[in-house]
């Protein structure tokens, strides 16, 4: 369970952002706050995974509480959902090592793809012993690209986690790869994941098969061209 903190003074959008996260698997919100001190106050005694983050707030606002979480080396990851368009505030929301920048109004779509973005860092984070040139170009946000002409990604579909799962499979040609198989390296759904394999598929860059040597129900199996 990913255990996320709302910091939020507007109520609607504090209850928008609650409803985005209990769509998703695996989100649990811990607390909603409408200031930042009460936010703070929370995280220097209680463990977090996932903050989301508003600028504009009474007190001591969002780049305020990002700087002093930093400051107090507090394990935390932050995604910015704010009204904030103003350049100085983007890049030191930036340089304070945010997960990702979201602008009101934003839609549910552009809010899952910062919580993929989100996921597959913490899982090549957790999942990598050792850094080489391609886990650090996902963690860097490295563009997807591969032989072929590239295409334009359908509406919906987030560059950067076809990427890592183009370069999974790319990376483990050998092993029997099923939608859940995915799920558990990549921690996204297993309905996401069949998303972008479905993708993959269109653009003539996978191919699916199914697996009747499994002693039960057949699985379908995907693997790059």
């Amino acid at each position: 369970m990913i255990h996320t903190i709302i910091v939020e003074d507007d109520p609607m959008v504090a209850q928008i952002n609650c409803q985005y996260l209990q769509r998703l698997e695996d989100f649990q919100v811990d607390a909603v706050f409408g200031s930042g001190k009460a936010a703070l106050d929370y995280v220097r005694g209680n463990s977090a995974d996932l903050l989301i983050l508003d600028v504009y707030m009474p007190g001591l606002s969002g780049l305020e509480l990002l700087y002093q979480i930093r400051t107090e080396h507090i394990r935390l990851s932050v995604i910015m959902v704010t009204a904030a368009i103003e350049m100085e505030t983007v890049e030191e929301a930036l340089r304070l090592g945010i997960v990702d920048y979201l602008i009101k109004p934003f839609s549910f779509q552009r809010f899952q793809e910062a919580i993929e973005k989100y996921l597959l860092k913490m899982n090549l984070l957790k999942t990598c012993q050792t850094a080489n040139q391609t886990v650090v170009d996902q963690l860097m946000h490295t563009s997807f690209s591969h032989d072929k002409e590239s295409k334009e990604l359908r509406k919906g579909l987030n560059q950067k986690t076809l990427d890592y799962i183009f370069r999974y499979l790319k990376e483990h040609p050998r092993q029997k790869h099923t939608c859940e198989s995915l799920s558990r390296v990549s921690g996204l759904s297993k309905v996401t994941v069949r998303r972008y394999l479905n993708y993959l598929i269109e653009v003539d860059q996978a191919v699916s098969s199914i697996d009747y040597e499994t002693g039960g129900r057949p699985r379908v199996l995907y693997r790059l061209r």
